[in-house]
């Protein structure tokens, strides 16, 4: 069963956003003080000018971005202003399909969308929802993690068709079934995805050598057809996270080590920084590797155990795989403004955070060089790496010298890695500047015109 979002339906004006044409726009909004902490929210007025600056409606925050804000900042929004906005490429997006609604962690996507284009001025989304693989799920429940994803894709990539897949709800009952399910989305998106986009993982002793085989030949069959993977390096630091099927009771032994599928040396592994720009204008001020020891938080990174070094990493690392590839903004206090509905009246503002919010951003990126090269570019590593080791890495990528991925669990304290000048297993190459870094991509990228 496919479901799809066509044209936007007609809506009545929300009760909580009224434009009055030509003069100003009154915004209240519930928002997450600081968009910090999802469902301590409080109200707020904003006010801005019509048509374009409603997109700053969270100038009222202290630390949340608009999409607009976040375009500014990395480089995005000029590739939008020449009309490369993903257009034509579809971007896949494996997802745990969700059971009841309780808002705000499970809320009609539809609902999101509409209020989200509505709110930051944003066209109607091209989304598709593929059930097929779920069971009997309503297709349109969907969680704060769906949502983000979507969010981000669409601020990013605004033409693109985002296509979720969704999964059973049991899928993260086990390991295996973990890995089984994302292997099926992955082999059921390739179908028509240009790039991929996986905000999930687990840790590499997660897995058995035959599973991460399998998922290793989807990879494969991916490269083959010049399909883009995208996977976050994990929001724990320089350790896993408990493996699919522990409960909040069991306690944790943290592993210092890397997630798959981000391992995997055929995906562009997303890892994450703590950013700010000006909140008027969006222009980029500064960016830290994204880490909160204290709350075991942070970005992944460091080196694999089951992949040794690949050929386009040669110069900076060893012997091991090292992740992540390459990095953006994924700190809960720096996110992106996101919109979940409460109710048919009511919705709150969140900061998107985690890896699950660099990666998107990733892959909505790849969607406007596939666009901008006029074919896929494909599995774009070698480009990256051809790229950071080239003159034009100091205006294509944002280089984040500061900060480790450092954490402590039950007061254990885990030293992770460093973040300095270049590469390095904390935030890869950096965030980008998408004005260079995107038309690089299409010139040096492993894709071939057709």
């Amino acid at each position: 069963m496919i479901v799809r979002i066509g044209a936007r339906p007609d809506v009545s004006p929300h009760p909580r956003l009224r434009v009055a044409t030509g003069l100003s726009v009154a915004v209240m909004l519930i928002a997450a003080a600081g968009c910090a902490h999802a469902g301590e929210s409080t109200a707020r007025a904003v006010s801005a000018s019509p048509p374009d600056s409603v997109a700053t409606a969270c100038d009222s925050l202290t630390t949340c971005y608009t999409p607009y804000q976040l375009r500014v900042a990395y480089g995005i929004q000029p590739l939008l202003d020449r009309g490369i906005d993903g257009r034509g490429k579809t971007i896949v997006v494996p997802a745990l399909a969700a059971e009841q609604p309780a808002p705000p962690k499970v809320s009609d996507i539809r609902q999101d969308m509409r209020r989200f284009d509505d709110l930051f001025g944003l066209p109607a989304v091209r989304l598709k929802v593929d059930a097929t693989l779920a069971g009997k799920v309503s297709p349109w429940l969907a969680t704060g993690e769906e949502v983000q994803d979507v969010q981000i894709l669409h601020a990013v990539a605004p033409a693109a068709t985002i296509r979720v897949v969704l999964v059973k709800p049991t899928a993260l009952s086990s390991p295996a079934s973990a890995m089984a399910a994302l292997t099926g989305a992955l082999r059921r998106g390739l179908s028509s995805a240009d790039v991929i986009s996986i905000s999930a993982g687990w840790g590499e002793h997660c897995l058995t050598r035959a599973q991460v085989a399998r998922q290793h030949a989807v990879l494969q069959a991916a490269r083959d057809r010049d399909v883009t993977v995208v996977a976050g390096s994990g929001d724990t630091g320089a350790v896993s996270r408990p493996c699919p099927g522990s409960t909040p009771q069991d306690p944790w032994a943290p592993v210092k080590e890397v997630s798959a599928p981000a391992s995997d040396p055929l995906v562009l592994a997303a890892g994450g920084t703590t950013f700010t720009a000006d909140h008027k204008t969006g222009a980029y001020t500064g960016e830290t590797t994204w880490s909160v020891p204290s709350h075991s938080q942070g970005t992944g990174g460091g080196f694999s155990h089951l992949f040794s070094r690949p050929g386009y990493q040669k110069g900076v690392t060893s012997t091991a795989r090292a992740v992540p590839d390459v990095a953006a903004d994924a700190a809960p206090s720096t996110g992106m403004a996101m919109v979940i509905s409460e109710n048919d009246q009511e919705y709150t503002i969140h900061g998107a955070s985690g890896t699950s919010a660099s990666t998107p951003l990733w892959a909505g990126l790849i969607a406007l060089a596939d666009q901008a090269a006029g074919h896929d570019v494909g599995f774009v590593n070698p480009a990256i790496y051809r790229i950071g080791h080239s003159s034009a890495r100091r205006t294509a990528f944002h280089d984040v010298t500061t900060g480790n991925n450092t954490v402590t669990v039950s007061d254990k304290t885990i030293t992770g890695y460093q973040a300095i000048p270049g590469y390095d297993p904390v935030t890869g190459w950096g965030s980008p500047n998408a004005r260079v870094l995107v038309p690089l991509l299409a010139r040096y990228a492993a894709g071939r015109a057709r």
